[in-house]
């Protein structure tokens, strides 16, 4: 999960990848999801999966459960 801080507060987004680094340089670079394009992403939470498949499961229930995503950014920003 990466976020970015637009008007004060943090936004998030969730998605799968095999190359974090590679990941994250194209979301800063304008070239991952539309969604993710003109903000200044960094890590917040991350998680290895044996599989792809496991990986998209996990991805999709993060995507739903916006009280698990909230929980995630409230925890990152305590440590700040």
């Amino acid at each position: 999960m990466i976020a970015a801080k637009k008007n004060n507060q943090l936004i998030s987004y969730v998605g799968y990848t095999n190359n974090l680094n590679n990941r994250l340089k194209k979301h800063n670079t304008g070239k991952g999801a539309k969604s993710t394009r003109g903000l200044q992403w960094f890590y917040i939470f991350s998680k290895k999966f044996k599989t792809k498949k496991d990986a998209m499961k996990y991805e999709y229930f993060l995507k739903k459960n916006r009280s698990l995503r909230s929980n995630i950014k409230k925890k990152y920003l305590s440590r700040l």
